[in-house]
């Protein structure tokens, strides 16, 4: 049986892969429309590619891009998590209180930070094992509680007095470009996260586990530790999205993360992400984020409604997962 099971979840990934042409394709055409948009607001919205506009629309990308890798590492095991905003929100604040009220040098609170979202991403683990239940049921549940707790522990007053060697990270431009060194941290996220999923048993686990959960237990995959990993790397990466959009505000808001839920799909999904899990696109994120951003940043320059951009990754959450029962389709694997 065991045997059997594992060639089902080989053949399944097998399957899942094997749409490469189509979302290498799918790449080439996000690389398009992206360059596309670029090209139509250099030419129609005044200052876009000025170095002040360039150095906040790249600071943008890089916060949404790490918000959608939150997702991403859930989506990639077929769970999801709706407690990513609440998880970024909670322990920027976290991180904030540190820094301003207990004197916390930035790097120790950072760190603090990142593992209080890390334990907030392994509870959503345990639950979705322990419970059985959906995993959006669970994180949409733990969002409330998350949220909440904050708001009444802070009493939902911010944090602004922060150093300037913290909020540096995201104020200073690198060599004179405008590039700042949230930009960095970002690029270093996604290659590790590529050579995970490329290059590491864990990563071929993950994605064996998003492709058919009950196959990859038979054949022996320790789902409840894998689970527990994505989970917590997701809150991991919240935590992180949570500490660079700190620095990008210049406080801790209790504000933050509140409109990520949405955003944390749309840069995944548009980058060839299943939805259903088994195939993750690490740069496809990247280019994902970058176009939310792109237009995003186009659109108020424009002085168009930025209610327009929520119309935008709606619908492309829709076309989505059009694309995703497309791919999966195609890939062999539809039910």
């Amino acid at each position: 049986m065991s045997a059997t099971r594992t060639v089902a979840v080989r053949t399944r990934l097998t399957e899942l892969r094997g749409t490469g042409l189509l979302r290498t394709l799918g790449l080439l055409a996000l690389l398009i429309i992206t360059t596309g948009f670029w090209i139509f607001f250099s030419a129609f919205a005044t200052g876009f590619t000025s170095d002040f506009n360039l150095f906040f629309l790249l600071r943008s990308a890089a916060i949404a891009v790490t918000i959608g890798f939150a997702q991403m590492v859930v989506l990639s095991i077929g769970d999801m998590n709706l407690s990513v905003g609440a998880i970024g929100g909670a322990t920027g604040m976290f991180a904030g209180w540190l820094m301003q009220v207990l004197g916390v040098p930035p790097a120790l609170a950072v760190l603090l930070a990142l593992a209080l979202g890390t334990s907030l991403g392994f509870g959503n683990a345990a639950l979705v094992v322990w419970t059985h239940l959906n995993s959006f049921i669970v994180t949409l549940a733990t969002a409330s509680l998350i949220t909440g707790g904050m708001l009444i522990l802070t009493r939902a007053r911010p944090f602004s007095n922060l150093p300037d060697s913290f909020l540096g990270i995201a104020q200073i431009e690198l060599g004179g470009v405008p590039v700042a060194p949230l930009v960095l941290i970002m690029l270093a996220v996604a290659l590790v996260l590529g050579l995970v999923y490329r290059s590491t048993s864990l990563g071929r686990e993950m994605l064996a586990i998003g492709a058919n959960r009950q196959a990859a237990r038979m054949s022996g995959l320790a789902v409840g530790r894998i689970v527990l990993v994505a989970h917590g790397l997701s809150g991991l990466l919240a935590a992180l999205a949570g500490a660079m959009s700190v620095a990008a505000n210049n406080t801790a808001s209790p504000g933050i993360g509140s409109d990520w839920v949405l955003a944390s799909f749309v840069a995944p999904a548009i980058g060839g992400t299943l939805l259903s899990g088994g195939l993750v696109s690490v740069s496809g994120t990247v280019l994902g984020g970058l176009l939310v951003a792109t237009i995003s940043s186009g659109l108020l320059l424009m002085n168009v409604s930025n209610f327009w951009l929520s119309v935008f990754l709606g619908a492309v959450l829709l076309l989505a997962v059009g694309l995703d029962r497309i791919t999966r389709t195609v890939g062999g694997a539809a039910s």
